[in-house]
């Protein structure tokens, strides 16, 4: 297995939560009950998972091996993808704010969640996109064959080390549940 085939199998995760996150948003711009916390949530998923544990290989191990074997990090595929995870912080913190505001009973951030929901859920898709049919088969050819184990150790690494033991598993079962929530 390719280290990059790890990266698009948590792809999935993270569509998976985009779809759901479209759904609470299409129930809260439709006038339906959805908690607050259920946004919240969505935030906590995005910065454990998506940021702090898939970005964190991708950022610290695939692109630092790609620019070690020739791929430049400015000026590249790797720049714009690193501007892009920084775009989806930000639609993170505004989807944080909103839903900490509608949780203190402020209605008039219904519409900042929806925004920054969306905007999110955009940029990732075609994010996401990207990262599959472009930039990891350009990892999988500039990352000589024998040092994919290495890369691959490293993601181990990061996943048991960097982020704790466990954790990995704790964003997949909260993936499951904000889907449930959104299936009612």
């Amino acid at each position: 297995m390719q280290a990059t085939d790890i990266l698009s199998s948590e792809h999935r995760v993270i569509e998976n939560v985009i779809a759901s996150l479209e759904a609470g948003a299409s129930r809260l711009e439709n006038g339906q009950i959805i908690r607050p916390g259920f946004f919240i949530e969505a935030t906590d998923f995005i910065k454990g998972f998506a940021d702090g544990c898939h970005h964190l290989k991708e950022e610290g191990v695939l692109f630092t091996a790609m620019q070690a074997h020739g791929m430049p990090i400015q000026g590249g595929p790797i720049a714009v993808m690193l501007a892009e995870h920084e775009q989806g912080r930000a639609f993170t913190r505004g989807l944080r704010t909103a839903a900490e505001a509608l949780e203190r009973g402020d209605q008039s951030a219904r519409q900042a969640i929806i925004d920054n929901a969306r905007g999110y859920a955009t940029l990732l898709r075609a994010h996401i996109m990207k990262e599959d049919n472009i930039l990891f088969p350009m990892a999988d050819k500039v990352i000589p064959p024998d040092q994919h184990e290495q890369v691959y150790l490293d993601f181990e690494r990061v996943e048991h080390e960097d982020t704790g033991e466990g954790v990995h598993e704790k964003y997949l079962a909260l993936a499951e549940r904000l889907a449930e929530e959104v299936q009612e």
